[in-house]
C-alpha cells in the first residue's frame, strides 16, 4: 500500500514560475493514502488546494501555526507578539512588500510573510528585538514565533488521523520543510531544494519541482 503524504506547495507541487504544475492536479488525488499539505502559506491557501485537488482537508498552515484535520482547526500560537513586530519593521522604515491590500498577510493569523525585496537586515534586528524567527523558504520572509515548526503540525494531523508520523513520506524544498523531514519515516528533497533541506532529506531527488516529486512517489511506492 502507498505510505501517507506530508507534501509542501511552493517548490515542489509548483513550476519553476510559481504556479501550481498542472499535474499535480492528477497524481494527488489519485494517491490511495492520506495527504497533508504542509506549507508556509496563509490558512486559506492549502485548503482551497485540497478543495480543487478534492481530497480530505488536512493541512499545516503558517509553517506549524495552523493545522486543520477531522473539521477542528487548532491555532498552536498566538499572533500577536509577530504583528506588533511587524508593526514596529514598518514604523522604522521597513516594508512588507505587498502593497496596500496585502493579500499574503491578510488571512494570517500566527506569523507574518515579508517579501524578499524587504530589507533583511532590519528585519532580523526587530525580529532579534522581539525574540521571534526569520526563516527563509525562498519566496518570502516568515517573521514567526520560535519553536512552530511544520513538524509539529505533521505530529498532530497524524494523532487526529490515528497515524503513526514516521509512517509519512514528505517531499519538500525549503529549510521550512527540515521539522517535517526529522518527523516523517522517510523524506525527500527536489533538486531545486535549498542547502538546509538537501542535508535534512534522506534523498535528493535527480528532478527539480513536480518531476522531482513525481520521482519521490516512485520510489515510495
Amino acid at each position: 500500500m502507498a505510505p501517507p503524504l506530508v507534501l509542501d506547495i511552493d517548490g515542489t507541487l509548483t513550476t519553476p514560475a510559481g504556479g501550481i504544475d498542472p499535474r499535480a492536479f492528477e497524481t494527488v488525488p489519485a494517491w490511495d493514502a492520506p495527504v497533508v499539505l504542509a506549507t508556509g502559506k496563509a490558512f486559506p491557501y492549502p485548503v482551497a488546494l485540497c478543495h480543487f485537488f478534492a481530497i480530505p482537508e488536512q493541512v499545516v498552515a503558517e509553517n506549524g501555526g495552523v493545522v486543520y484535520a477531522d473539521d477542528e482547526v487548532t491555532l498552536t500560537v498566538d499572533g500577536d507578539r509577530v504583528r506588533e513586530a511587524a508593526q514596529a519593521f514598518v514604523d522604522r522604515g521597513g516594508d512588507l512588500g505587498w502593497g496596500t491590500a496585502d493579500t499574503v498577510n491578510r488571512w494570517r493569523e500566527t506569523e507574518v510573510a515579508v517579501s524578499l525585496d524587504a530589507d533583511e537586515a532590519l528585519l532580523r534586528s526587530v525580529a532579534a528585538d522581539f525574540d521571534l524567527d526569520v526563516v527563509d523558504t525562498g519566496y518570502a520572509y516568515h517573521l514567526k514565533t520560535p519553536g512552530v515548526e511544520k513538524g509539529d503540525g505533521l505530529r498532530s494531523v497524524a494523532e487526529t488521523l490515528g497515524l503513526d508520523p514516521e509512517a509519512f513520506v514528505a517531499v519538500g524544498d525549503s529549510e521550512n520543510d527540515v521539522s517535517t523531514f526529522e518527523t516523517a519515516g522517510r523524506s525527500f528533497a527536489v533538486a531545486n531544494a535549498d542547502d538546509p533541506a538537501r542535508a535534512a532529506a534522506d534523498r535528493v531527488t535527480d528532478g527539480a519541482h513536480m518531476d522531482g516529486v513525481l520521482e519521490a512517489l516512485a520510489a515510495a511506492r
